[in-house]
């Protein structure tokens, strides 16, 4: 299920991007850049609609993906 960004609070929409750019894996290159500028990158993408916020009801967890790796079955266009 896509949650969208816009209709969550400031304070969750801030808790969800800063848990993904924190998490393991999450590579901004050589560079390390600090947390609040990862969120500001994070959070364009959601408003240009680049990054999807997925929520999991039976896992009961949040993710952000790309839009290339939307499962087909949400159905967001290209």
């Amino acid at each position: 299920m896509i949650i969208p960004h816009r209709e969550l609070s400031p304070e969750a929409l801030q808790g969800i991007i800063e848990d993904y750019v924190t998490r393991d894996g999450t590579d901004y290159g050589a560079i390390e850049t600090p947390l609040q500028h990862k969120v500001v990158q994070v959070k364009r993408q959601l408003d240009k609609g680049n990054y999807f916020i997925l929520y999991d009801m039976e896992l009961q967890t949040t993710v952000i993906v790309s839009k290339d790796q939307l499962p087909d079955k949400l159905g967001v266009e290209n």
